[in-house]
């Protein structure tokens, strides 16, 4: 009887298949690429693993082969949701840059679609030139949506691209956002500032697995730095603020940071200052508000920018800026899949990505499951947010230990072996580790025109 059975499944599948090759042709090169690109992403099997509620093929009920289905489908869709990518290519909007990046290095690599996939739905694997196809829409889309106008010609399709030099800001406002950002009097006590926790001689960071705030208490989760934070498209590890200006209006009122009960407090006590009301209220001609702190210290922060790192030198065409070993750890981070996530001129910043993509991070971590941990579901209380995070920017990264979310890992050897263990499920050789670090250490950039350096880390 399971002999019969298995026959018979054989002879279905093996139907299904010729069935479904005769269905799934190239895209007509009459269609508009953006057409051609969303007709492949749909006869690939994208559709069917990486969305929420992927419609199951025939096949999802046949005995064994469901479960395995199910499984694939599960950790497709906890790596890779690709419904807002497919949402914006048909609205005419800007696809993610992550997700042009992930789909590229899946295409360039032939792991997607998966073997067993094709090998049942034969129409959905890529031939040459569907390939051509769609690494062309992902060139030229980048291009228009992400231009990398800094970049040497041979590095301008890059996932990554060179900090600027500046970006327009109004002077008047960056003024008392920088006195604002080093004001203590934004906390209850007149002890925390700003730049407390995200010291600007430091990385913008404290170098402490928590910060410390009013009374000692300490937070729960490890500090940001605010250098390059301008390039985020959320601020926070949870994403909880949409805009740098949001960001600076959550330390001052938590209870823990800087504990006031109401920026109604906050405008009273600099309203006393009648030197800072002046300057204040001419910028500001209706005076110290919250919003009008807040857009202060958020124009400051758009100044914090680290450009003319030895790595920014490179992708302009200074090949000699970087050692032989340096470029090999480039090499290494796009290879092992860093370079999809940390995109942009921050390297990072642009997306949620679960931690533990290929193995259980908190189980190995073998520590209590706090409140911080839960990332993004702190603010979506939807499962599949929970350990997802907003991806942090690698700049400056040698100065900014302890590293992660929640402070553990104090060297950049250790970060990286995690996350190539973590979220790529490749344990690295020794060699490799290091290469990996000594390119990380390229991406120190300048601030004020001085090199960015750490005494705390010498």
């Amino acid at each position: 009887m399971k002999k019969q059975i298995f026959l018979a499944a054989l002879v279905i599948v093996a139907g299904g298949a010729v069935t479904y090759r005769l269905v799934n042709q190239p895209p007509s090169a009459d269609l508009p690429a953006d057409k051609q690109m969303l007709e492949l992403l749909t006869n690939s099997g994208c559709m069917e693993c990486h969305v929420a509620n992927p419609k199951l093929p025939f096949y999802a009920s046949l005995p064994l082969a469901g479960d395995l289905v199910r499984e694939d489908i599960r950790l497709g869709y906890r790596s890779f949701d690709i419904a807002p990518m497919v949402a914006a290519i048909e609205a005419g909007g800007k696809v993610s840059e992550v997700d042009l990046a992930k789909v590229e290095k899946v295409i360039q690599d032939g792991t997607m679609p998966m073997a067993k996939y094709y090998l049942v739905h034969w129409g959905s694997s890529l031939i040459d030139s569907e390939k051509t196809l769609a690494l062309d829409w992902i060139r030229n889309t980048r291009a228009q949506a992400y231009p990398n106008r800094l970049a040497a010609a041979d590095f301008a399709n890059e996932t990554v691209r060179p900090v600027e030099d500046s970006v327009a800001v109004d002077m008047r406002k960056v003024v008392l956002g920088d006195l604002l950002f080093h004001d203590v009097r934004l906390s209850v006590d007149n002890t925390v500032s700003c730049a407390t926790c995200h010291a600007l001689n430091t990385g913008g960071v404290d170098n402490k697995q928590f910060s410390e705030g009013v009374g000692g208490q300490k937070g729960g989760v490890n500090a940001p730095t605010v250098f390059n934070a301008h390039y985020n498209f959320v601020q926070f590890w949870d994403g909880r603020a949409a805009t740098l200006a949001a960001q600076a209006g959550g330390p001052p009122l938590n209870p823990v940071e800087m504990a006031h009960k109401s920026f109604d407090d906050i405008c009273a006590r600099l309203n006393e200052d009648e030197g800072f009301k002046k300057a204040f209220t001419e910028v500001y001609p209706d005076g110290i508000t919250e919003a009008n702190i807040t857009d202060a210290i958020q124009e400051f922060e758009r100044t914090l920018l680290t450009p003319n790192s030895r790595f920014d030198k490179y992708l302009k065409g200074d090949m000699a800026a970087l050692s032989a070993e340096e470029i090999a750890g480039y090499e290494l981070f796009k290879k092992y899949n860093c370079a999809t996530c940390h995109v942009g001129e921050n390297l990072g910043g642009q997306s949620y990505e679960l931690m533990g993509i290929k193995a259980d991070y908190f189980a190995d971590r073998n520590t209590e499951i706090t409140f911080e941990d839960h990332g993004r579901n702190k603010e979506t209380k939807t499962e599949r947010d929970m350990h997802r995070f907003k991806v942090p920017g690698l700049r400056n990264i040698a100065l900014t230990a302890p590293y992660f979310h929640d402070g553990t890992k104090q060297t950049l050897e250790e970060a990286v072996r995690d996350m190539a263990k973590y979220e790529v499920g490749v344990n690295l050789s020794e060699e490799e580790t290091a290469r990996l670090v000594a390119f990380l250490h390229t991406l120190t950039g300048e601030y004020k025109g001085k090199l960015l350096t750490n005494d705390n880390l010498k």
